[in-house]
């Protein structure tokens, strides 16, 4: 067997498991009461650890998640935040969608005034991602 051969094989030599997008746990995600509404203080949120894998081939996504917003009645817990996070872990998505996934679901649990979210990948391949998804509360 050649080495080209035996290259393009890799891709089923270690057959990754690839969760679906319906593992994501958006449900342990909590809040609490935020005792300063109409304040219109900025939160930012960090973290160079998110990890999802490419719903293709398996191979991890890795990248810095930055949260960026002004509470209204409530703020998102950050113990619940990680753990939401980590259920990406093994989720088959592709980039684009996780940033816009990731928002709707802390919009969902924390009802901001607004919030920008930015998902910074990794290069992979030589090409690097940057996903910029706002929100802005409805007037």
């Amino acid at each position: 067997m050649d080495l080209q051969q035996r290259y393009t094989e890799l891709d089923t030599f270690l057959n990754l498991p690839i969760a679906g997008v319906d593992t994501l746990r958006g449900d342990c995600l909590l809040a609490f009461e935020y005792e300063y509404p109409g304040s219109n203080a900025e939160v930012e949120i960090s973290t160079d650890e998110f990890t999802a894998v490419c719903p293709w081939t398996g191979l991890p996504d890795q990248g810095t998640l930055q949260i960026r917003y002004v509470p209204d009645r409530l703020c998102i817990e950050l113990k619940s935040l990680k753990y939401y996070l980590l259920s990406y872990r093994s989720v088959g998505i592709v980039q684009e969608h996780a940033a816009n996934r990731i928002l709707e679901d802390l919009v969902r649990v924390c009802a901001p005034v607004r919030m920008d979210l930015r998902l910074d990948y990794q290069m992979r391949g030589g090409i690097h991602t940057l996903v910029s998804v706002p929100y802005a509360r409805p007037a």
